[in-house]
């Protein structure tokens, strides 16, 4: 069996966004990892602080953002300018040669109009193609992307689409052509037997337990559709996944979870 590359994925959640400092120390590590690398990231607080500032009332349903037409404007704007292009300059004054992406950009992530039989979520997208090629193409030549949570479909419309997921279907597709290791770095230790007792890291979590945790309500919300696009990643070639807190990239000692089948 050949080796292939190893790939460092990470996905960053909206807590370290909105926290200047902590961003500066995740990027600080980030930058330090070697070999390929690719950030995506999302919207953070942001989004939802500009859209009420000009009167737009955010609607979310089951921890998913609801995208009219008004709010497509503000979350393209927040996340595929200011916060991508700030993380893209942080990266640049590290001496990390990043370069910001939404989907649309070289045709990179298309995805489809989410549409959902009940709930009508408006101009959100659900992931349909990776142009792994072009991916290949930038990682050979020493390209960090770095993805904000805006794709497109093809015909000229942008689309509002989950951060999670994206990091996820971009781990898939590159698993044809590398060794993926896919991180979800976010304020907490790992997944927790107890979301209000930090030292209750789960520190690996297979399908069976998820589900058991599920049934009982010890995880719940925001945490499971992560895992769900985690188990699904692993099924379609990803090597490995870890979920905690963004030390764990650079302190040998730091409690994490990892995600098996």
């Amino acid at each position: 069996m050949e080796n292939k590359t190893p790939v460092t994925l990470i996905k960053i959640g909206g807590n370290i966004i909105d926290n200047p400092t902590e961003l500066s120390q995740f990027l600080s590590d980030f930058s330090k990892i070697e070999g390929y690398k690719i950030l995506v990231h999302g919207g953070g607080k942001s989004a939802t602080k500009m859209a009420e500032s000009i009167g737009l009332v955010p609607q979310i349903i089951d921890g998913r953002r609801i995208t009219d037409a008004a709010m497509l404007d503000v979350v393209v704007m927040i996340y595929a300018g200011q916060i991508n292009k700030n993380i893209v300059a942080q990266l640049q004054a590290n001496s990390t040669n990043a370069m910001g992406f939404s989907g649309a950009d070289g045709n990179l992530i298309q995805s489809d109009k989410r549409n959902h039989p009940t709930i009508n979520y408006g101009f959100v997208g659900d992931v349909k193609k990776v142009n792994t090629q072009l991916l290949e193409t930038l990682l050979s030549n020493g390209i960090v992307p770095v993805f904000c949570a805006i794709t497109h479909d093809g015909k000229g419309q942008l689309l509002n689409t989950n951060a999670d997921t994206i990091a996820s279907e971009l781990a898939i597709a590159l698993s044809e052509v590398f060794d993926v290791t896919l991180n979800y770095c976010f304020e907490k230790p790992g997944v927790l037997f107890d979301a209000e007792d930090d030292s209750s890291v789960i520190e690996n979590i297979n399908q069976e337990l998820y589900s058991k945790l599920k049934a009982e309500k010890a995880i719940h919300s925001g945490m499971i559709p992560k895992l769900d696009n985690c188990f699904n990643s692993l099924t379609k070639g990803v090597q490995k996944i870890k979920i905690g807190h963004h030390r764990m990239l650079q302190d040998m000692t730091a409690l994490y979870t990892t995600i098996t089948l």
